[in-house]
């Protein structure tokens, strides 16, 4: 039986290439979502793969899911931590709630999804845990103070798990995506997108397959002494 991989936010942008990319790499994909049942539904006719609706913020609830999971589709293997919100603004005008959503979804979502998992990988002994984060997280960014906590965060999140899970088979890594061309982006206004695309020594935004196909290799044998790492794909927009 092929081997069974978890993509939060899977079905949809970035996550949804991702999960495509493990699918033709021979795993079976879990894609979690949240509230977009069109994408979902799109999601699971293209692929014949099993998408289950959660709330990542929820840390009973992600126990559910993966206990959901791995009751259908067998122990989860690789866990990719993809899920992200946005809520952008000034801290000096920023609403509490802004600030909190955006960590809650994106950082406290990897430790509940880590912590419902982790343990089932040390018992088997392998494990692939891959957390996006965002050159923002990296550089920060104006207006994002939010955003950047949270993916800032992911890389601490990252390297202190590796090490937790090195003895144990777990390879724990970060990606941290660039501008990459997907709806959101699509979304910015010309002149916007046009001035950070001039910042982007490629001259170009990257593309989701581009974030997916990192994480494939990262999931596979061929990355298997490589932990705690994080690796920018951002066309040299920012080098750390």
């Amino acid at each position: 039986m092929s081997k069974v991989a978890v993509v939060t936010g899977g079905t949809r942008g970035i996550g949804k290439d991702i999960s495509l990319a493990l699918i033709d790499a021979g795993y079976q994909v879990a894609a979690l979502y949240h509230g977009n049942e069109a994408a979902a539904k799109e999601f699971k006719a293209e692929t014949g793969q099993k998408a289950y609706k959660v709330d990542v913020a929820d840390l009973d609830k992600c126990h559910a899911v993966i206990e959901k999971i791995e009751k259908d589709l067998g122990p989860v293997y690789a866990l990719v931590n993809n899920a992200g919100i946005t809520r952008d603004g000034m801290l000096h005008k920023m609403p509490a709630d802004a600030w909190h959503s955006v960590i809650e979804t994106n950082l406290t979502s990897c430790y509940n999804m880590c912590r419902s998992t982790i343990g089932g990988m040390r018992d088997r002994g392998e494990g692939r845990i891959v957390n996006i984060s965002s050159i923002n997280g990296q550089k920060g960014q104006l207006g994002q103070a939010n955003y950047s906590a949270a993916k800032a965060g992911m890389i601490g999140f990252t390297k202190a798990l590796a090490l937790e899970g090195a003895r144990k088979g777990i390879t724990v890594n970060a990606i941290c995506p660039g501008y990459i061309k997907t709806e959101m982006t699509e979304a910015m206004d010309s002149a916007v997108l046009e001035s950070i695309v001039k910042q982007i020594p490629m001259g170009r935004m990257g593309k989701p397959n581009e974030i997916a196909d990192m994480v494939a290799f990262l999931v596979s044998d061929k990355a298997a002494f490589i932990t705690g790492a994080t690796m920018t794909v951002n066309g040299g927009q920012y080098m750390a």
